[in-house]
């Protein structure tokens, strides 16, 4: 059976974390039989070089070793539902998650919430506390684009640094597989919409040699590994199809071919935030240091999706930074495939293509919450993307 995609695997062999494990596995079918031999490709030409960065951002992940935290918790008169702590995870898993924050949420049996965040988590919990018949206001410092979630990489990665391996007991997968499935069910009803908020694309995983070898390393020295439970939902996941030389413009290199799910993050951000607003929300610029300061709100109930201001707020040490950073290059509207190569990434985004380092181990940008850009690190991973069409 086809290997499923998960983030880390997708982009990395670690979310973040996407696609390099599970393509490696992908194509062999039952009794060897495998998808007919694909015809030459023939793909737009990316026009791929550090001055056409037009900016360079870093997005510090909220990682939990036990995973995502979902449960309640009183606070004097106030019950909080935390909905935080997804690693690389965020988006993807954003509509399963917060229904279960939800649900706990609503069990208190009040009709006037609050969130706390406007971040993907935030927003996701609003709407659907609204269609539970809630009454809801979000509280937050930031709003979108100025929000960690808008600084994601915007690919469909429902594990990527979901928790260590020692932690996903089978009670963690079956919950975490209800939030993949959930999650993936809605994103299908977002396709095709104006704005284009989500779509599939077409992502090739390029290898110098023959296909089938992890290049990003798992964890080998004494460190703990990340858990991969892509395998648990593998229907999502489609065939792939090789490509060797002379079926495509890359010299004698291997291609790999899997169809992902893609978030335009900027039009997705502004639609969630519209539809709130316009099912009758509000929002309110608010910053809270402790959680007594929750007392001041009107609100009994409150679903925290703060992410890594978690850490601040509600004393979550366990809480780790993983240091994400892209280089933001000018779109081409010809352009809707993604290339990995080399441990790079790049995603062709519409609201602008983004290349990303991944790093050669599980554990690269770990616990490393430095937001300062590292130019050089942008310009090598634009330039080795851009190596491939170098003797075009």
């Amino acid at each position: 059976m086809p290997q499923p995609i998960g983030r880390r695997r997708l982009l990395a062999g670690a979310g973040a974390a996407m696609l390099l494990a599970a393509i490696e596995g992908c194509g062999v079918g039952i009794a060897n039989r495998r998808p007919p031999p694909a015809p030459p490709l023939n793909l737009p030409r990316l026009r791929a070089s550090p001055d056409r960065i037009t900016a360079v951002t870093v997005c510090t992940r909220p990682f939990r070793p036990q995973g995502p935290r979902i449960e309640v918790e009183q606070v004097d008169t106030t019950t909080v539902v935390h909905n935080y702590g997804h690693g690389g995870s965020g988006w993807s898993l954003s509509w399963g998650s917060s229904a279960l924050a939800v649900e706990l949420a609503m069990a208190a049996g009040r009709r006037e919430v609050a969130v706390l965040g406007c971040g993907a988590l935030g927003v996701t919990s609003a709407l659907l506390l609204q269609r539970a018949g809630a009454r809801v206001v979000i509280y937050a410092k930031d709003l979108p684009p100025n929000v960690r979630s808008s600084l994601a990489t915007g690919v469909w990665s429902p594990d990527s640094r979901i928790c260590l391996e020692q932690h996903a007991t089978p009670t963690f997968q079956e919950r975490w597989e209800r939030m993949t499935r959930q999650s993936y069910r809605t994103y299908q009803t977002l396709l095709g919409l104006p704005g284009t908020p989500v779509e599939f694309i077409d992502n090739y995983y390029v290898r110098d040699g023959a296909p089938g070898r992890r290049e990003i390393a798992r964890a080998d020295d004494g460190r703990p590994r990340f858990a991969e439970l892509s395998g648990r939902v593998a229907d999502l996941s489609t065939a792939a199809e090789d490509f060797g030389p002379g079926l495509h413009e890359f010299g004698n290199r291997t291609l790999r071919r899997h169809s992902m799910l893609m978030f335009n993050i900027a039009g997705y951000s502004r639609m969630l935030v519209s539809d709130f607003l316009a099912n009758g929300g509000q929002i309110e610029v608010a910053e809270f240091h402790s959680p007594a300061e929750l007392a001041r709100l009107r609100q009994r109930t409150v679903i925290n999706a703060t992410g890594y201001g978690a850490r601040a707020l509600f004393g979550d040490h366990s809480l780790t930074p993983v240091r994400g950073q892209l280089a933001r290059v000018i779109p081409q509207a010809e352009v809707g495939y993604g290339l990995v190569y080399r441990n790079v990434a790049f995603v062709p985004r519409r609201d602008g293509f983004v290349f990303q380092a991944l790093g050669d181990s599980d554990y690269y940008g770990f616990d490393d919450e430095a937001t300062v850009p590292d130019r050089a690190e942008a310009d090598r991973a634009v330039n080795t993307i851009g190596s491939l069409f170098a003797a075009g």
